[in-house]
């Protein structure tokens, strides 16, 4: 976990704002709601919460990412950016109403998306919603670089990513409520070529 941790942060100190484009697909969110995004990265999730008046807790476990988050956001006093594992979060059980899991998942190894998942359902609070994003199978990046688990390749920055199948992501989140579970697919073009992205765009709840 370390070498990724540490490829991640090189990155974001060699490269800054690694991450572009619009937010991920979310509904409007009451502001009262209390709401943690999981590996914000620099910020690009949080700030368009933070400017719609939602106060957001974020964590990352790369310093520089947290960093950059936190120069990125307009009020820094509607958020609480810690530097922290996904998988073993100081937060208290039921801690949250909401949990944005965006492209972060897909980063961790088997043996780190399944406690992860269990970290989620428990500092996510009864009737709570977790919005989970990440690249699926269907995805022109799948099966480039060096395959390290069934689905999953490192490319040689050392990060490694998972590409979901539908199935994946219900049986990670079984423990919850099937909100809505799809395939969004886009077109991405490069100096005259295109390439299919494609992603698992899921939303679960706690009812139990």
């Amino acid at each position: 976990m370390n070498a990724s941790r540490n490829s991640w942060d090189n990155d974001y100190q060699r490269r800054g704002r690694l991450w572009g484009g619009s937010a991920s697909l979310l509904p409007r969110l009451p502001c009262s709601l209390r709401i943690l995004e999981l590996g914000c990265g620099n910020g690009k999730n949080v700030a368009p919460l933070v400017q719609a008046g939602c106060f957001v807790t974020a964590i990352d476990f790369s310093p520089h990412a947290a960093s950059l988050c936190r120069n990125t956001c307009t009020d820094p006093d509607r958020v609480n950016i810690l530097i922290a594992d996904a998988r073993r979060t100081p937060f208290c059980n039921e801690s949250f109403d909401i949990i944005i899991a965006s492209h972060i998942i897909g980063h961790l190894s088997l043996s780190g998306r399944r406690p992860l998942a269990s970290e989620v359902l428990r500092i996510l609070a009864f009737s709570g919603t977790i919005y989970f994003r990440d690249f699926s199978t269907g995805d022109f990046r799948y099966g480039r670089g060096e395959e390290t688990e069934t689905g999953t390749f490192t490319r040689k920055n050392g990060i490694a990513t998972h590409y979901f199948t539908e199935n994946e992501v219900l049986t990670l989140f079984s423990g919850l409520a099937v909100q809505s579970c799809v395939q969004h697919r886009w077109e991405m073009r490069v100096r005259g070529m295109v390439f299919t992205r494609a992603e698992i765009v899921a939303e679960f709840k706690k009812t139990a």
